[in-house]
């Protein structure tokens, strides 16, 4: 496996006293898929964290046994613009005189100019009220 970079993921764990705001940095791995994480024993002992392995897999945050938070493994969502972006310009109606690196650079612009070319999460172009039948 190679290392193609490293990002760091805010993670925020609730609690009474005001939410602990945790911010590893993970290492990406070039042909890696994992379907969750460890959190180390040193983050665990600087903020109280005790996990319970019981019938559920519960944690509790500093003294207060009785308050349990579930831990459960959710699938993470991954952004990848450039994978977006090729999505767009598959979708796109573009002229067919355009070569795919022309229609890379137009959805590119579009794109960047988004709030002019679309409204919230709608595709580029698509703009409610201006539809053409």
């Amino acid at each position: 496996m190679t290392s193609i970079g490293k990002i760091i993921k805010e993670i925020i764990i609730p609690h009474r006293k005001g939410n602990i705001r945790l911010n590893p940095e993970f290492v990406v791995l070039e042909d890696a898929h994992i379907q969750g994480f460890l959190l180390g024993t040193d983050y665990q002992r600087m903020y109280g964290i005790d996990i319970y392995n019981s019938k559920n897999r519960n944690i509790t945050i500093g003294t207060n046994k009785e308050k349990k938070f579930s831990l459960e493994i959710y699938q993470m969502s991954t952004h990848d613009p450039l994978k977006e972006l090729l999505n767009e310009c598959r979708e796109g109606k573009f002229s067919t005189s355009l070569t795919s690196k022309q229609r890379l650079s137009l959805s590119k612009i579009l794109r960047k100019n988004r709030p002019e070319f679309s409204i919230g999460e709608e595709p580029l172009g698509k703009i409610r009220g201006h539809d053409i039948e």
